[in-house]
């Protein structure tokens, strides 16, 4: 893994850059998975004053070699290795939203440095690589020809030209998925975690004069264990904290979901280290099952290698806000529940406690790293296991902390 780090990076060849040092404002969401955090972010990400990510901050951290197998037994941090090769990445990737179409050669390289973090066993090779900027080519040259500009329709040209001898890759994109897929997740290695993300378009490049105008945002659950990482970063900039909080119900549910899909959430290869889970309705049910952790790994994971899944799934969601509230941080607690009920409210509060100008809502909220179709009272198909989850002191203690009922007719 180490070499094929050492070779990814060779090809990607991001820019050394200072800009960290420059950096005034970073905006950081705190939150478990499942909790809503990928369409906060989207929607906060189409300010005009903020930039992002395509994704989050996890594939450049294995990049930098931190996390997990390096300087960590977990997803915790506390120092980070390598902050200025971090930082060249972070800025290779940062953008801010533009009405402009950007060059193609500039679409070109986003999408050979995306996928090469995505596909790395698969595409390092001198040959393979050269069939991937030879697939990309094409793309941009029927783009071009057709001047195609919806985004939707030319990241589908893209991955349709990319893996078009095996297009049962495209299942392991956000929005792409299939639910009749005959596949599997089963790649020998990997960087950036499925699902999968694609290079935004209607964006371009930060640059140096971006540092004092505009906001940073960063969102990745497992920041919850590595609060300090953004001021060690971006050691000139004031950080802002947003605890982003969901029922636990509801986001167990959908961990349940994410652990179960075939296509999504694998963040580590424990098979790698020699171990294998015994986790009880996943290892026992699902043929990755005793190799792959899903979601994020808090400090005390191994205590639930051999746990029932609803357990896994709840430490996942009690874990990260018990780490929120013991770091003492200062945070904006949002309700994702309040936020899916009044979204253009609770995102003019956002921009007014971020001292940003108010801008137009979408028409409609995106769709984001979803197992199926999202609605209401979704959680209620395994209503009697979550239930009764509800009776531990501890959880009911966290739910009245974050401020919610226990009474199951106020979850949606």
């Amino acid at each position: 893994m180490s070499d094929l780090i050492h070779t990814v990076n060779m090809i990607r060849n991001v820019s050394r850059t200072e800009m960290n040092f420059l950096v005034k404002r970073v905006v950081v969401i705190l939150g478990s998975p499942r909790s809503g955090s990928s369409l906060l972010k989207s929607i906060l990400a189409s300010h005009p004053d903020i930039a992002s990510l395509d994704g989050e901050i996890e594939p450049f951290l294995a990049l930098t070699r931190n996390g997990f197998g390096y300087n960590s037994d977990s997803d915790a941090i506390q120092v980070l290795s390598n902050k200025s090769a971090l930082a060249d990445n972070i800025f290779d990737d940062l953008t801010v939203p533009s009405t402009e179409f950007p060059s193609l050669e500039h679409l070109k390289k986003r999408w050979e440095r995306r996928i090469l973090m995505q596909f790395p066993a698969l595409f390092s090779e001198k040959a393979t690589h050269q069939a991937l900027i030879q697939s990309l080519d094409e793309a941009l040259e029927e783009v071009s020809a057709c001047r195609i500009r919806d985004e939707t329709e030319l990241q589908t040209l893209i991955l349709s030209k990319v893996f078009r001898n095996e297009p049962w890759r495209i299942h392991y994109y956000d929005g792409r998925v299939n639910s009749g897929a005959n596949h599997c997740f089963d790649e020998s290695l990997k960087i950036e975690e499925p699902p999968f993300v694609v290079p935004r378009h209607y964006r371009r490049q930060f640059n140096k004069s971006d540092a004092e105008s505009k906001t940073l945002l960063f969102k990745t659950p497992p920041d919850a264990y590595r609060i300090g990482m953004y001021e060690q970063l971006f050691p000139n900039a004031e950080i802002t904290y947003l605890h982003l909080t969901r029922g636990y119900a509801q986001t167990v549910n959908g961990l349940i979901d994410g652990w179960l899909s075939p296509v999504g959430f694998f963040s580590h290869d424990l098979g790698r280290t020699g171990l294998h889970l015994n986790i009880k309705g996943y290892s026992d049910s699902v043929k990755f099952g005793k190799r792959w952790w899903k979601f994020d790994l808090p400090p005390n994971w191994r205590e639930f290698i051999t746990a029932n899944l609803e357990d896994v799934c709840l430490n996942q969601w009690l874990f990260t806000h018990k780490a929120i509230l013991a770091s003492g941080v200062h945070a904006m607690r949002v309700s994702f529940e309040e936020f899916l009920a009044e979204p253009a409210v609770i995102t003019k509060k956002l921009t007014q406690h971020l001292g940003l100008r108010e801008v137009p809502m979408p028409a409609s909220l995106p769709i984001m790293m979803a197992t199926e179709a999202p609605k209401l009272k979704r959680w209620k198909k395994r209503e009697k296991q979550l239930l009764a989850m509800g009776k531990r002191a501890e959880v009911s203690a966290m739910m009245k902390t974050l401020g919610y009922e226990m009474d199951p007719e106020t979850w949606q």
